[in-house]
């Protein structure tokens, strides 16, 4: 771990403009979206601008009572499972909320427009983006505010409003959906988009194209259990990706703002989707007391956690003594409002899909189809891009796996069966997966779908423990959505 002091820089995020003004109109004051150019333009909001990473990962076990003396109201209540009561504020579970349907509001539109234009195959591109874009707004939301998809309760299951048609009334009511219902329209609208997005795009990078397409339906088919399906969209990877993983070995010639900037960069390849989101998640290390401590974070990246008994590549910095860690990953913009008195927004670049998410998908799914070998194989490779002084002779086998995550009864409990074997594998790759996207949220999803039990510890408090299916692990309902009809979760 390096110790590291950096005065923030506030720079002008150049962004791009947008037709996004209708949104704030009154329907029928609304700019008419007539043309292709417009519906294109309008498509660049058709992602949630604002972050739930700070958000999903202070709910997971990767976060620790540092003993910060102070902390954001919403970062402990995050790490307490309970409703954020900040409402205004940027990286809050509202805005969130309401930054996913604003996009959702975005793709309507465009697929409005597309179809008031007699849907030419011309426009197939803005189609097939609307839709994947529509579909991937909406999974955020079910994974989030709903329980975990399980087919025997889906069907009963609260799930969120899903909205496909552009909104024709200033203030619409809502009913959810159930769980079930959700995913059936997202599973219709992944695969309508993926059989016409493309990669024609100026910045292919910060748009739905055909392999950010691919990432985001190998994690839906990931949760929903179809390996079949994960493994067909996976396919182009192959068993060894070389040169479309991160590489974290090259960072280390880097300074920590470089690093910071190489993360979100559209030149790297393993990133396939990003976006500019308005969040101060690059402050959260000394703004957080729940956070990953410096105390804590051998636990998760010591190198008795290696398979290869090696340390690992990832390069972590502190600013605040030590008492939190932190890895590069997100670099603040600052877009003035008024410079001289230092008004404005703060904006992240953000990897929401990428390679490394897409290849341990892969992985899992050779895992659950039996295919050992192969994911053994697949998983050496992804190490060995993470661990520092991996050789060909740094063999992992199936006995190192088992060895190293050992079945712990009813410690991983999806909705399907796993043997012995199977759930060593599983673990290993979970675990893989919670330290590559440290800091990103990533870890509470799995958190959710292995009913993992969570014990937070804070000082001079009882241990506060998620249980299994423990009703907080869905986020209530915002007040201002519950306060339009949308039914709040049990608690």
């Amino acid at each position: 771990m390096k110790n590291l002091k950096i005065a923030l820089s506030l720079l002008i995020l150049i962004s791009v403009t947008s037709c996004d003004d209708f949104l704030s109109e009154k329907p029928d004051n609304r700019t008419e979206i007539d043309t292709p150019a417009k519906i294109s333009e309008l498509l660049v909001q058709a992602y949630p601008q604002m972050s739930y990473f700070d958000i999903a990962e202070t709910m997971s076990d990767n976060v620790f009572d540092s003993g910060m003396p102070e902390t954001l109201r919403k970062n402990e209540q995050s790490y307490n499972w309970d409703i954020q009561t900040e409402t205004t504020d940027i990286d809050t579970q509202a805005y969130y909320w309401d930054a996913c349907y604003t996009a959702i509001a975005h793709a309507n539109k465009a697929l409005e427009a597309i179809e008031d234009l007699g849907s030419p195959a011309s426009l197939n591109p803005q189609k097939g983006e609307a839709l994947i874009a529509r579909a991937y707004s909406h999974f955020m939301l079910v994974s989030l505010w709903s329980k975990r998809y399980n087919p025997a309760t889906a069907a009963s299951d609260l799930g969120i409003p899903y909205v496909t048609k552009p909104e024709t009334e200033l203030v619409t009511k809502y009913k959810r959906n159930t769980v079930k219902e959700v995913f059936d329209f997202i599973e219709k609208d992944i695969e309508d988009g993926l059989k016409i997005v493309t990669n024609d795009y100026k910045q292919p990078k910060f748009h739905f194209n055909v392999s950010a397409s691919k990432a985001f339906a190998s994690r839906f088919y990931l949760i929903k259990g179809d390996w079949d399906r994960v493994l067909e969209l996976t396919s182009d990877l192959g068993s060894k990706p070389v040169g479309k993983l991160r590489d974290f070995a090259s960072y280390d010639l880097l300074s920590a703002v470089d690093q910071r900037l190489a993360y979100a960069s559209s030149d790297a390849e393993t990133n396939l989707l990003i976006v500019s989101a308005n969040s101060i998640v690059s402050r959260s290390y000394y703004s957080n007391r729940f956070y990953l401590s410096g105390a804590r974070y051998p636990d998760i990246f010591g190198t008795a956690t290696s398979l290869f008994n090696k340390p690992w590549l990832y390069n972590f910095y502190s600013s605040n003594s030590s008492i939190t860690v932190f890895l590069p990953k997100f670099y603040e913009y600052f877009k003035y409002s008024n410079v001289t008195a230092g008004i404005g927004d703060p904006y992240v670049a953000e990897v929401l899909l990428s390679n490394d998410e897409f290849f341990l998908n892969r992985i899992e799914a050779h895992v659950m189809k039996g295919n050992i070998a192969t994911a053994n194989d697949e998983l050496e490779y992804f190490l060995s891009t993470r661990t520092v002084g991996y050789v060909p002779t740094d063999k992992l086998t199936e006995a190192k796996v088992v060895a190293k995550y050992p079945v712990i009864a009813d410690e991983y409990t999806p909705f399907y069966t796993m043997t012995p074997v199977q759930t060593s594998y599983v673990k290993a790759i979970a675990e893989t997966r919670r330290r590559d996207f440290i800091h990103e949220g990533m870890r509470w999803f799995d958190v959710k779908r292995f009913n993992i039990v969570v014990n937070h510890e804070t000082t001079n408090k009882p241990v506060n423990t998620l249980v299994k299916d423990d009703n907080r692990r869905a986020i209530q309902i915002p007040l201002h959505a519950s306060n339009t009809g949308v039914e709040l979760n049990p608690r």
